[in-house]
């Protein structure tokens, strides 16, 4: 008998939820693949037999793929953020993402080759653009604002600015 989660989230993939579930559990700490289900009967984006859901935790967050077809693509309206300790933990994530037919887009964000949006965002990052000093913060938000990927020793060097 499955007992799911109380609260998951339910992501619609065009195909390929296997492909992305094992793709994140490889790439980020805390992840791993559960169940796969496989369509009982054919259904409007598969057949009989293809993977239908996976089960999937993501740093920690149940998720189910479901590969529902090309009807709902993904968004920037959902993303995961991750938050970094450190440039090495940064670049070590957006690189996974990109260099495995993502794309890169602005202000830390990137998206995975199945559409999924991430913010791979810097504490470091974090704190300067909450920083107290409402000129610290515009500095650290202006040189954000003109990055891809979050270079950590800029984002400091507008703090100290």
């Amino acid at each position: 008998m499955v007992t799911p989660a109380k609260n998951t989230v339910c992501l619609w993939f065009n195909g390929g939820a296997e492909d992305a579930a094992r793709f994140y559990a490889a790439t980020f700490p805390d992840s791993f693949v559960g169940n796969v289900y496989r369509a009982p009967a054919d259904y409007p984006s598969g057949k009989e037999g293809d993977v239908l859901t996976v089960e999937f935790t993501v740093m920690g967050i149940p998720c189910l793929g479901l590969n529902g077809g090309p009807a709902f693509p993904q968004t920037e309206a959902f993303s995961f953020q991750v938050a970094t300790a450190d440039q090495a933990e940064t670049d070590r994530l957006w690189n996974a993402i990109v260099s495995n037919g993502g794309q890169e887009s602005a202000c830390g964000w990137c998206r995975d080759r199945w559409g999924l949006s991430w913010q791979i965002t810097p504490v470091a990052l974090m704190n300067a653009i909450a920083h107290p000093d409402p000129a610290t913060a515009k500095r650290a938000f202006e040189a954000m604002m003109g990055m891809t990927k979050i270079d950590i020793a800029a984002i400091e060097a507008a703090v100290r600015a």
